[in-house]
């Protein structure tokens, strides 16, 4: 995994001379309506999701300089849960994220590419007697995000983390609008899906968490 971040990061460094030439810093926080489908197996049992809706937090922070070729770096956070449909089915996962990356354009139209490291920590529980197995790991993945400025203050922000590998496919994908006052607080509303197909400690996951999401965030 560090080979190929690294590797992700050295392919973008002719392109840093477009880095962010202020200081920038913005954290936010909010729900996600997600609901969940797909299917999970291992080694105590497998179970296909029920489709209920359940309403997650998520918080995130990014950091942006004007130094050269050092990279910028946003940390977020979500988690989600499940139930299937056997009796006490219980999916837990929680998702840390740690992205580098660069500012390619910043105007009108911005641009950010980069690279995240996901940590993936999961309890997967099932069985008329529960039973429970933890699973955790680290994805590299793809990350990419574009924002259009538009009049009053609003503006349109598309997101995805991503990777495809013969063990893990991720495609993290996030559309939201957002306004920000005159006084640096914000508030966004949007759609976010996320597919997860991977296999960590045993435990294989096909599954999907799709839904709206609203918050708030500060910014400078």
């Amino acid at each position: 995994m560090k080979k190929l971040l690294l590797g992700a990061l050295v392919a973008l460094l002719p392109l840093t001379g477009f880095a962010a030439t202020v200081l920038g810093f913005q954290a936010g926080t909010g729900s996600w309506s997600q609901t969940p489908s797909g299917t999970i197996i291992s080694t105590i049992g497998a179970d296909t999701l029920n489709e209920t809706e359940k309403n997650e937090s998520y918080t995130y922070f990014s950091l942006e300089h004007p130094v050269p070729l050092l990279p910028n770096f946003k940390y977020a956070t979500v988690a989600v849960t499940a139930a299937g449909n056997t009796v006490n089915t219980i999916l837990d996962l929680d998702q840390t994220d740690a992205t580098l990356y660069y500012e390619i354009l910043d105007n009108v139209v911005s641009l950010d590419l980069g690279v995240t490291a996901r940590k993936i920590d999961g309890i997967f529980t099932t069985g008329l007697v529960p039973s429970s197995t933890t699973f955790s790991g680290t994805v590299p993945m793809i990350y990419a995000a574009a924002e259009i400025l538009l009049p009053a203050g609003f503006a349109l922000v598309a997101e995805i983390n991503t990777i495809s590998s013969s063990d893990d496919n991720i495609t993290d994908v996030t559309a939201k609008l957002t306004y920000t006052t005159d006084f640096n607080l914000g508030i966004e509303v949007g759609t976010r899906t996320q597919s997860v197909e991977v296999d960590i400690d045993a435990v294989q996951t096909d599954i999907e968490f799709s839904g709206l999401f609203a918050g708030v965030y500060f910014k400078f």
